[in-house]
């Protein structure tokens, strides 16, 4: 049997109760420009927030714009990322990502999915990630492990695949929320709605339909 999923009025209604709840939920990574957005992102793959945050204090001392960054050696980069999971594979994405921006796009971060999607390392949640928080395009809904399992249990949608996820919350949720959707519910998840839910102390709870809403 496939689960229910909420209709639009109920998705929206939880979501409006959960953006009352996390007012000040935002974007989780420190950046200054479209390229310290890049690259943190890339670098943010299963890796924790707070270790890319560490370290991008000093990595981006150093690096200061594309050209750098494009120049970089792996080596180097070495030095300042490896405590982030796949360090090599990062750090050659970061300096061929780079290279791409600065020979097509006169090191200018594009602010177009499909180019986006073309650069190395580039795929669709952080794309979407890039244009919302870095030029304040908001096309889609970054769609991480978070989004994930909330989507699931709450209701919003029972597929594990990101893509489908994410048209899923776009057929039902409204526009106005999708620039933070995903920062809310992971909020929400770290909060209260992790590994094992606390659905007693949940004030969403009775509209959620994990609950039989």
């Amino acid at each position: 049997m496939q689960a229910k999923l909420l209709e639009s009025n109920k998705a929206n209604g939880i979501i409006e109760a959960l953006f009352e709840l996390y007012p000040n939920a935002k974007y989780y990574l420190n950046f200054n420009t479209p390229i310290e957005l890049v690259v943190a992102s890339i670098l943010s793959a299963q890796t924790r927030d707070e270790i890319v945050n560490k370290l991008t204090v000093e990595l981006f001392s150093k690096y200061k714009d594309c050209d750098a960054f494009s120049n970089a050696t792996k080596e180097d980069m070495l030095k300042y990322i490896k405590s982030v999971s796949f360090a090599d594979k990062k750090a050659e994405n970061i300096t061929k990502t780079c290279n791409e921006i600065k020979s097509r796009y006169n090191g200018v971060v594009p602010r177009n999915m499909d180019k986006l999607l073309m650069l190395p390392g580039i795929g669709r949640k952080t794309a979407n990630t890039i244009l919302i928080n870095a030029y304040g395009v908001v096309e889609g809904i970054p769609v991480d492990t978070w989004v994930i399992k909330l989507s699931n249990r709450i209701g919003l949608s029972q597929s594990n695949n990101a893509n489908t996820i994410e048209e899923d919350l776009k057929s039902k949720v409204n526009k106005k929320y999708w620039k933070n959707l995903a920062y809310v519910l992971k909020a929400h998840g770290k909060t209260i709605c992790g590994n094992v839910p606390k659905c007693d102390v949940c004030k969403v709870s009775k509209l959620c339909m994990k609950n039989g809403v």
